[in-house]
């Protein structure tokens, strides 16, 4: 595998630049925690290593050090379509290398081989009662295969350490194969009749997805697919899915132990099931008028009345960033090339133009901007994939693209167990007492 030969030479390379900081500078001080930090989810804290992707405060996400703007330009791409392959992406995350169109083919074609889901897989989803949540099915269906963990049965055979990241590579490349087939057999069982299809092997993984729902036919649906599951890919390690798949591999739980675990985290309305309330919420705004496009102004106190009903505006805002989210910013413009008519698209545009200065003028919050999930699910519902709930599951395929890549690292790289120290909040207020005491100031004024 010409993949793996590549991928060899650049974790030597970097291995050994991480021995070197280990052994020159290992005691540097290089990030702090502030009380308000320890209260606040450790946010702006750095604290773990990826150099997959990382995520600017303004100018957004970026793949290896790359812009989105580059990589959706840069990357290889099928033929009579300007977005790129998933392969090309995956190889571009692994190696830190822009890929040719032969290194995107050959992950697409590695994919092809491993793509089959196997029959006990499908039969635990459709055992699965109707109601069962489509993230509840994904995350399932990915336990269901670790039947197939190579990284378990070699590790169980004397796995030398120095080949855990070759074997975390096969279980990778074998899950994320699996990954839109898996998806579409969930879309079907739960929405459909159950019938299932085979890949095609004509198409590349992302457009596989809109084969395997029946939606083979829709160019735009194809094209959607492409943008989408690169967009979703990574975001740095310190999102919930990313950092809760990274904590559980680091106890040398296999693959697909890491993945289900990740879309557990997914699953969440403060993560991966935003992109279904921002939608909902925009449904809400048409409903409200009626079916009809409101005006700007009707916009505007529309919006002013959510905040005031102390609700949040979904899509608005992010952790980090601070700056309008470039995956949006691609979004809109795949909107406006494909959908312009659509009156949930203007309004998406519309908000656009309304919601940052009101969120600048109410003053509370600290990102005013939109992120991904503000256009993402407008964008699938327009292409005719209105079942709300599955969304996060679209998510979850791209997001397993960046998770498994940062697994590989982490073995590679042989970073152990993660396990930080927790302590009391008594504790919490004894520092605090001793800070304040040095400071000439009366703890107890405080406390």
């Amino acid at each position: 595998m010409k993949l793996a030969k590549n991928l060899e030479g650049k974790i030597r390379e970097v291995y050994e630049r991480v021995r070197y900081m280990l052994a020159t500078s290992g005691e540097t001080v290089i990030s702090q925690v502030s009380l308000r930090q320890f209260f606040s989810g450790n946010r702006d804290v750095d604290l773990l290593l990826s150099d997959v992707s990382y995520v600017d405060p303004f100018y957004g996400l970026h793949y290896r050090g790359l812009s989105l703007e580059q990589v959706l330009q840069q990357l290889p791409k099928p033929q009579g379509s300007v977005f790129p392959y998933a392969g090309g992406l995956y190889s571009l995350l692994l190696t830190g290398e822009m890929p040719g169109e032969e290194e995107a083919l050959e992950v697409e074609d590695l994919w092809k081989d491993r793509a089959a889901i196997p029959q006990h897989v499908i039969n635990v989803l459709k055992a699965m009662p109707a109601e069962t949540h489509p993230m509840t099915m994904f995350s399932q269906a990915i336990l269901a295969l670790q039947t197939q963990s190579q990284f378990t049965r070699d590790y169980s055979n004397g796995l030398s350490k120095e080949d855990y990241w070759k074997i975390t590579l096969e279980d990778s490349l074998d899950l994320t194969a699996k990954a839109p087939g898996l998806a579409a057999t969930i879309y079907n069982i739960k929405y459909g009749d159950g019938t299932l299809r085979e890949i095609d092997s004509h198409l590349d993984w992302s457009a596989n997805f809109a084969h395997l729902i029946y939606k083979d036919w829709d160019q735009h649906y194809q094209d959607l697919c492409r943008l989408f599951f690169v967009l979703h890919a990574d975001q740095g390690t310190g999102n919930v899915s990313a950092h809760t798949a990274c904590l559980v591999n680091s106890a040398l739980s296999d693959v697909y132990y890491s993945c289900s675990a990740a879309m557990n985290g997914l699953a969440g309305p403060l993560h991966g099931r935003a992109n279904q309330d921002c939608l909902q919420w925009l449904l809400g705004i048409m409903e409200n008028f009626d079916g009809s496009l409101p005006t700007m102004s009707q916009l505007e106190q529309y919006v002013w009345d959510t905040l005031e009903r102390g609700k949040v505006i979904p899509g608005y805002g992010h952790a980090v960033l601070r700056c309008t989210d470039p995956r949006f910013a691609a979004q809109l413009e795949f909107g406006k090339q494909y959908m312009a008519d659509d009156q949930l698209f203007n309004l998406v545009e519309m908000v656009y133009q309304v919601v940052p200065d009101i969120l600048k003028k109410q003053g509370k919050a600290k990102g005013i901007w939109p992120n991904v999930d503000a256009i993402s699910g407008t964008l699938q519902y327009h292409c005719g994939v209105k079942e709300f709930d599955f969304y996060t599951v679209l998510f979850g395929v791209g997001r397993m693209l960046g998770i498994t890549v940062n697994l590989v690292w982490n073995r590679a790289l042989a970073l152990p167990l993660e396990r930080p120290q927790s302590i009391t909040l008594q504790m919490v207020q004894d520092r605090l007492h001793d800070t304040l005491n040095i400071s000439g100031l009366r703890s107890d004024s405080y406390l």
